[in-house]
């Protein structure tokens, strides 16, 4: 017999998946998708997760083989963790704060994790920042049994450039697919709202959905504000739309809760934007479309326009979207450093994988198994769950993946634009001005409101307390403080990353 011991997620094929199984339709969600999971892996066994599309990270016990089969989706949507106790028992789940209440979970820090949180302002890699703790990365399965613990990876992004198709009707292929997923993401029963940016991703889900109400932030300041472009698309569209008012007030307030529900320090300053959306979005709706991955299947950053010139030489910098510290700076700041621990180790592997390779590929390989994980879906997944809301995204999907694997890098990137195909194919149903917008990212106006003595004054304060002093050399971490005061908005950055882990260590270890 088969049981669900652990599940989160949402299956977007499960009409064909029931009628397949022999599965009622007729069922509850929670019952569908369990009966789902039991059959998949009867039937299938480890392979179970090459027939499923969607978001998920679950634990099976085999009580016949007394054997437990854990599993975490293709791209890391959904956490998973474990934790192996002193007495041979394995603590597992998908939350780190489940794991803490077991009996036998020790909490310590690893301290090596600062060394690399400094530089990618994002835990990545299997390690956290609880010593013993572990994440089952992206595309892994593992299998515990008789105390002996297996992992295994059954997906690994693979890139074939296909060089026989236009720019159109690659444009074609990701429109046609897109449309096929759509109808999955949600029940005919289901009410759904949907984020919306002024970018282009969020505009295609959008135009393409049958969502009536659409959720934006904004801020005072207008050069950071995209909620007047977003309020534009909804009119454009014939949707509403709702915007939330972001103060620096509440941006500071809800840091620590942030921190918090997170479980590992996060230094992306749109986490704490995001929190507050989803919150604000949470007191109307259960569901909501978010845009998230095809920027990094498709080459939606501007840095990608670089791909060529880094040339062979990416393999000995590029860790992913963020390295905001160099080893020399991280040296002179930290009281405890390792030449051993260096972020260029943690993509070693996914260099390998794509030798031979153009390098606008293996930017986007490095950030879709590294960035992706560590930093983006983190973000969503915790601060959804902390709020009650569910998000979905349309656009993280392994048919949306393969049409990207097999895209030649030309017609994802060229001198004058970022991803060229993906926004021929939103063109399809948005205006031009809309889908060849130029990408502005969820910027906050944090680098403004960090200077400001008004806001900054918990900041301050953590650069000077005893948990600060047991890590770095305060001198060093206030001198970096004083210079941003003093003109230099670029170290707002290190501000932030070091500040959110001092938060996050006093919620946890305080």
């Amino acid at each position: 017999m088969i049981k669900v011991q652990e599940y989160r997620g949402h299956i977007r094929n499960w009409e064909s998946l029931c009628t397949e199984l022999e599965i009622a339709h007729t069922l509850s969600r929670e019952e569908r998708e369990a009966e789902i999971l039991v059959k998949a892996y009867e039937m299938w066994g480890s392979s179970m997760a090459d027939h499923m599309h969607g978001m998920f990270a679950f634990a099976l016990w085999d009580e016949d083989k007394e054997e437990l089969f854990c599993l975490r989706d293709p791209f890391g949507t959904k956490p998973f963790y474990y934790y192996e106790t002193a007495d041979g028992r394995l603590l597992y789940g998908t939350t780190i704060r489940k794991i803490m209440e077991e009996p036998g979970f020790v909490k310590e820090l690893n301290e090596d994790m600062l060394q690399l949180y400094l530089s990618l302002t994002y835990v990545a890699g299997e390690d956290t920042f609880f010593k013993g703790v572990k994440k089952l990365l992206p595309g892994r399965f593992l299998i515990w049994k008789a105390g002996s613990l297996e992992i295994k990876r059954y997906w690994t992004p693979k890139f074939r450039p296909d060089e026989s198709k236009s720019l159109e009707e690659w444009a074609d292929e990701i429109h046609t697919t897109l449309l096929s997923i759509m109808p999955e993401v949600k029940t005919a029963e289901e009410t759904a709202e949907s984020f919306l940016s002024g970018g282009v991703d969020s505009s295609y889900v959008l135009a393409i959905s049958d969502v009536q109400r659409t959720d934006s932030c904004g801020y005072d300041e207008e050069r950071f504000d995209e909620s007047g472009l977003a309020a534009e698309t909804a009119r454009i569209l014939g949707r509403e739309n709702f915007r939330c008012r972001i103060t620096p007030e509440e941006y500071f307030d809800i840091v620590p809760y942030v921190m918090y529900n997170m479980e590992q320090p996060l230094g992306d300053a749109s986490a704490i934007a995001f929190a507050i959306a989803c919150r604000a979005a949470a007191e109307h709706t259960k569901i909501c479309y978010s845009g998230e991955g095809s920027d990094e299947f498709f080459g939606g950053y501007n840095m990608y326009r670089n791909a060529e010139r880094y040339g062979e030489n990416l393999k000995n910098f590029y860790v992913g979207n963020t390295n905001i510290m160099k080893e020399d700076e991280k040296k002179r700041i930290l009281k405890r450093y390792s030449d051993e621990i260096l972020p260029i180790n943690l993509v070693k592997d996914i260099y390998e994988e794509t030798e031979g390779l153009d390098p606008l590929t293996k930017m986007s390989d490095v950030d879709i198994q590294i960035w992706l994980e560590g930093d983006i879906y983190l973000n969503v997944d915790k601060m959804s769950l902390a709020a009650g809301l569910e998000i979905r995204m349309p656009l993280t999907d392994r048919r949306i993946f393969d049409i990207a694997s097999r895209m030649p890098s030309k017609y994802k990137v060229n001198e004058e634009q970022n991803k060229v195909a993906f926004r021929t194919a939103a063109a399809k149903v948005l205006p031009k001005e809309i889908a060849f917008r130029k990408k502005l990212g969820f910027i906050v106006p944090i680098r403004i409101w960090m200077a400001d003595g008004r806001y900054n004054q918990d900041v301050q304060k953590k650069f000077h307390s005893k948990a600060a002093e047991k890590f770095f050399r305060l001198d060093e971490i206030n001198a970096i403080f004083d210079d941003y005061i003093a003109g230099n908005s670029d170290n707002w950055r290190k501000i932030w990353t070091i500040y959110t882990f001092l938060v996050w260590y006093e919620q946890y270890f305080g």
